[in-house]
């Protein structure tokens, strides 16, 4: 009797199927959008906490952060199966990360945004002056060359389904930029456009309400939907952390960037430990079926 050769499964055949491989990625439920805009919220006063308060400046904050996540990304890559605190510690790498990136690129050195002068802000230039518009531009542009990258693989764009290196490579090179314009559309809402903190995350939260009803419609693919809200919460995080941590003078609640960034992680770990035990709580049945099957 001819033993039957094992299935090899290529990466499209992957995507369409759940019973060979463990996920590597959480369910999108509310727990999901709130530890995102926890983990984005903190983000923006961590990155804000190296670059301005520990006055490492956006230079060296950002090659710093970069190589933060390049390290948590390995981690989370070379992970077997979904573990929330390797995801989340990537979200929160990338949040920080695309918080100085956006900085960097849209600021200069004057004193409206640095404090005491450039000189007093670490080594190296401290901002290309780019402008709100022009690097949101040119993000836009990264981003849906990004999606166009990964639409030509003919992997699967939704974030329950990607389960193979190639997308999931995709799926966090999309959410580091997307966190990187969020950032600039959430400082732009602030400190630009007239709104102030506390307009700004009023308008980006009556946005994701029309995204919440727009579910319902089935005309609509709810895998852009997931996209679309995933970056608008990056701004939404991004003034709830500066409503935190700015002066009472420019409307904010000047709680510091270190006392903020210390209660937003207490709070994101306590989350971490709630998703790994709900986890566990859920693989526990797949691991018995599987394990019976072998």
């Amino acid at each position: 009797m001819e033993l039957e050769k094992p299935e090899i499964l290529t990466d499209l055949d992957v995507a369409g199927t759940n019973k060979y491989v463990m996920k590597k990625l959480p369910e999108v439920t509310l727990a999901f959008w709130i530890m995102k805009i926890a983990a984005t919220t903190l983000g923006e006063t961590a990155g804000d906490l190296f670059a301005q308060t520990l006055k490492l400046g956006y230079f060296l904050t950002t090659i710093a952060l970069f190589v933060v996540f390049v390290v948590t990304l390995v981690v989370q890559l070379r992970s077997k199966r979904y573990n929330p605190f390797f995801y989340w510690t990537v979200i929160l790498s990338t949040s920080m990360a695309g918080t100085t990136m956006s900085d960097f690129m849209n600021r200069d050195a004057s004193g409206k945004y640095l404090t005491g002068g450039a000189t007093s802000l670490g080594w190296g230039p401290q901002g290309l002056g780019m402008g709100y518009p022009t690097g949101a531009a040119i993000l836009i542009s990264l981003l849906i060359a990004i999606f166009i990258a990964w639409k030509c693989t003919g992997l699967t764009f939704s974030i329950r389904d990607i389960v193979t290196f190639r997308a999931e490579a995709l799926f966090w090179s999309a959410i580091l930029v997307s966190n990187t314009l969020g950032t600039s559309m959430g400082d732009f809402l602030s400190d630009s456009s007239g709104l102030g903190y506390a307009g700004g995350a009023l308008l980006v939260s009556g946005v994701l309400a029309v995204l919440v009803g727009l579910m319902r419609v089935p005309a609509v693919p709810n895998v852009l939907l997931f996209w679309v809200a995933f970056v608008l919460t990056r701004p939404l995080g991004a003034t709830a952390g500066d409503f935190l941590t700015k002066p009472l003078a420019k409307g904010g609640l000047d709680l510091g960037t270190a006392g903020s960034s210390a209660v937003l992680l207490a709070i994101l770990i306590g989350l971490m430990g709630y998703a790994h035990v709900q986890e566990r709580r859920n693989t526990a049945p797949r691991d018995e079926v599987l394990t019976e099957a072998s």
